[in-house]
């Protein structure tokens, strides 16, 4: 009987048919168009469409492409003089996905796609990396890059809407997007170069305007994910750097980096200097890629840059929480299922009380990763979409644009909460539990026969890229303290809510989660009164009359946050915590059959949630003495 990774699991079905109100993210999705020709005659046909590709896309991974995983990891990636090709199994792969037209899931009917949700990919996404995450990580540049290119259009407006229908008569990269959406191209985002990573201000490519009007691109970009594609998004200074310096002079530029010719020829405007050679990962093609005098798209308007790129980044922290959880469905299932036929001192491994341990442990954190990415995409998708009616609302409808405009703030306020927490949590813990996966294996998890020491080197990347675990902590801990000094009286009333809940709610779970939120809660409280205390501190020496100024306006977060941030990463993990916490408890007091996952969640995450609480409140002080000297004696040798 062939397999089927969607109809084998069980939580991933839950959201399917009961844990997500698809109703709203239906409606914005079809803008209104049920009972259309082309269309859903209501919701719950729709969700029966989505359930449909998801068992379809289910067995197709299960049977296409999980048997190969060895030979993609052996075949990797081919280098020939510029050329970049995936290895012949991975052609084939993905030759098949593209008679099944999924590169075109999320773009609109009327530009050759099937008008699905983000959810729906995301579903695929995290299938697909539990049969290949390498393959799933080339795979995912398709539908979103092409939304992208979208979402852009519409955001400078240069789309084109019926305004009866809401149908898409053009936009500006339509060839394009259907392009992708039939297959025939790749997209990626180039962002990273040999200076400049996680911190973007110092990007070094630049593009200059000529007087024939075109954009020119010049300078080098790494580690570019699917960097063979046809058409890149590429962030390229603009702008003076004396007159706007770091983020300001950045602006979005989309090139083509080659045009096709007859047969496998093809017209380069760009190089591909090499493939690299990486732990894991081996069937995706990470590119060195080099720009000169190469024309491209202006994107928006210029200065831009930066914000356009987080609408991707936001999109990919996300999709690579549930290139997260593939792994750690692979992981667990690895290793649920060598434990139960390996026997060892009278009875299968798995029943010894610490693997059972384990085991449990990696269930309960699958099952808490996906609730946390559920949340963050459909937040992220209707804050977007809401975004998009807003805009197209706008010239003949006021009130209803400015309408979409608050509902959109309400769900991005939502998503850019939970979206750090979901891809750190989701990538650490698959790091984490492919080692515990090798470790249940014992000395075979060591060699290659199983595929467990493969599981840990695809694993080892996702901390670091589409931002750092570090980098997601520090995002955290900025937004939450942030948040308490523009409405301090705000927060305080929530901590009181939420300690009175911890001792008067009814339901022991939801007192449970009351007092898993108060810790953070006071986490961040103690967070926000060291900072102040040492930026009062600060103040000694200036005129009395400065201090409010400096106060409440003059705020360097690399001086004045230095406590927070060396406790930024164990904040993030009690908000991460508390908020999955949150959203499980919602679940299970609308299906009771939720309460004993809400139950496993606590179990662990209240211990975790005592230690960070208390190292956060009784730790610290020693390392910054350490790095306040250090910083003073580099100050003392550079006046000597």
């Amino acid at each position: 009987m062939a397999g089927n990774f969607f109809k084998d699991n069980a939580d991933l079905q839950f959201y399917m048919d009961k844990g997500i109100d698809w109703a709203p993210l239906v409606d914005a999705v079809e803008r209104g168009r049920f009972g259309a020709e082309d269309g859903f005659k209501d919701t719950a046909e729709a969700v029966g469409f989505y359930r449909d590709v998801a068992e379809m896309f289910g067995e197709f991974v299960a049977n296409e492409v999980a048997p190969h995983r060895e030979a993609l990891d052996r075949e990797g990636v081919r280098f020939d003089a510029g050329n970049v090709e995936l290895g012949p199994t991975g052609e084939q792969i993905f030759k098949k996905v593209k008679q099944l037209d999924l590169h075109g899931l999320v773009v609109p009917r009327e530009l050759g796609g099937m008008n699905a949700p983000m959810m729906l990919h995301l579903f695929n996404s995290e299938m697909f990396a539990r049969g290949d995450v390498s393959l799933m990580t080339h795979h995912g540049f398709h539908g979103g890059m092409a939304a992208a290119m979208l979402f852009y259009s519409v955001a400078e407006g240069s789309t084109e809407f019926d305004p009866e229908t809401l149908q898409i008569k053009a936009t500006r990269w339509q060839a394009q997007i259907q392009e992708i959406a039939a297959g025939k191209a790749w997209a990626s985002m180039d962002l990273t170069e040999p200076n400049a990573g996680s911190d973007l201000a110092q990007v070094r490519t630049k593009a200059l305007l000529g007087d024939d009007g075109v954009w020119r691109i010049s300078g080098q970009k790494i580690f570019i994910t699917s960097g063979h594609a046809r058409w890149h998004f590429v962030i390229a200074r603009t702008e003076d750097e004396a007159e706007k310096p770091g983020l300001e002079g950045l602006s979005m530029f989309l090139v083509e980096a080659f045009r096709p010719k007859r047969g496998k020829q093809k017209e380069y405007f760009a190089t591909f200097e090499r493939v690299e050679e990486k732990l894991g990962h081996h069937a995706s093609p990470t590119v060195a890629i080099s720009y000169d005098n190469t024309p491209g798209e202006l994107i928006g308007e210029r200065g831009q840059g930066f914000k356009l790129m987080l609408l991707l980044m936001n999109n990919a922290r996300i999709a690579l929480a549930f290139e997260s959880l593939g792994v750690l469905e692979s992981a667990h299932r690895m290793a649920a299922e060598y434990a139960a036929e390996r026997p060892s001192m009278g009875k299968t491994i798995d029943r010894h009380e610490m693997i059972a341990d384990y085991l449990d442990e990696m269930r309960t954190d699958i099952q808490g990763l996906r609730a946390l990415g559920v949340y963050a995409s459909i937040h992220e998708e209707l804050a977007q979409r809401y975004d998009i009616a807003a805009n197209v609302l706008a010239a003949n409808d006021e009130v209803e644009s400015q309408r979409y405009r608050r509902l959109s703030g309400r769900h991005k306020a939502k998503a850019r909460r939970v979206t750090p927490l979901a891809k750190a949590f989701g990538s650490e813990r698959a790091v984490f539990h492919a080692q515990r996966c090798i470790q249940i294996h014992g000395g075979v998890g060591y060699t290659k026969e199983y595929g467990a020491e493969k599981l840990l080197r695809d694993a080892m990347v996702l901390p670091i890229y589409e931002g750092t675990t570090q980098i997601q902590a520090l995002m955290a801990m900025k937004d939450s303290l942030m948040g308490i000094m523009k409405d301090p009286a705000a927060f305080l009333s929530r901590l009181a809510q939420w300690r009175w809940r911890s001792v008067s709610a009814r339901d022991p779970l939801e007192r449970r989660v009351a007092k898993l939120k108060s810790l953070s809660l006071s986490a961040q409280q103690h967070l926000m009164q060291r900072t102040a205390t040492d930026k009062l501190k600060g103040l000694a020496g200036k005129p009395i009359t400065a201090w409010p100024k400096a106060f409440t306006q003059s705020w360097d977060p690399k001086r004045d946050f230095a406590f927070a941030m060396l406790h930024a990463e164990r904040l993030l993990w009690l908000l991460t915590d508390e908020a999955i916490a949150g959203i499980l408890l919602e679940q299970a007091q609308q299906f009771p059959e939720r309460r004993e996952l809400l139950e496993r969640w606590l179990e662990r995450a209240e211990p975790r949630a005592r230690m960070h609480h208390d190292q956060i409140h009784t730790t610290g002080d020693r390392i910054l003495a350490k790095l306040a000297e250090a910083e003073a004696d580099t100050a003392d040798r550079a006046t000597a």
